[in-house]
């Protein structure tokens, strides 16, 4: 019964949420109402899973002496730090001046722009593999983010106005037609695939067929 039960209220649920598309009217077109607090309630369990989660494999490393295990007493005691500041606080905690508030301005946002600027250099690092011209579909990926990267700075109108470049034809208007056009085939493309997969994984779950969300083999 601990797989049966799971399974039985997985279908309904999933059964219900799709006929709502197609069933615009009571009581299917109210079930987002309905559901929305269990929806809450399963998000805030998972959060405190992943935390918990994230507890013990740090207190693991640190009790091991694993690699980087100093790293994991950072982890731990930050996460008690803003925990502990934030419930102190109550609701007031996301308000400009208070503790939580100061920590997110402070520690936490210069902490995100260091990992972005970061990431920069890895971007840079994989964009040096790719855009090498050794195929044609290379040497077209390289052209294209050539102009982009030219036509997103006032550097590529400037040059071109130097040369009198007409305007239909400026690095910028370039770089605008490919995003517009080139750009937004691909995405629409990957977003018809992403859709067919998450329509063939859910019908999965539905009729139980998928069942690695349970748990075990």
């Amino acid at each position: 019964m601990r797989r049966e039960i799971p399974l039985i209220i997985t279908a309904v649920v999933g059964i219900f949420f799709v006929l709502q598309y197609f069933i615009p009217h009571p009581p299917f077109n109210q079930l987002n109402g309905w559901f929305s607090d269990w929806f809450s309630i399963i998000g805030a369990c998972a959060i405190w899973l992943g935390a918990l989660n994230l507890i013990r494999i740090s207190a693991d490393k640190i009790y091991r002496r694993r690699e980087d295990w100093g790293y994991a007493i950072i982890i731990i005691i930050s996460f008690l730090l803003i925990t502990i500041i934030g419930f102190w606080e109550g609701n007031a905690f996301r308000d400009s001046g208070t503790g939580f508030d100061w920590l997110y301005r402070f520690i936490y946002t210069p902490l995100s722009a260091t990992m972005f600027a970061l990431l920069a250099f890895f971007v840079a690092s994989a964009s040096y593999r790719a855009f090498r011209a050794r195929n044609l579909e290379a040497t077209l990926l390289l052209l294209a983010a050539f102009f982009v990267m030219l036509g997103r700075v006032p550097v590529g109108d400037a040059l071109a106005g130097i040369f009198h470049v007409p305007e239909s034809i400026l690095p910028s208007s370039i770089a605008t037609w490919i995003m517009n056009f080139i750009n937004t085939a691909g995405q629409r493309a990957i977003l018809i695939g992403i859709a067919l997969g998450i329509v063939s994984t859910s019908l999965r779950i539905i009729l139980g067929i998928e069942r690695s969300y349970l748990g075990g083999e």
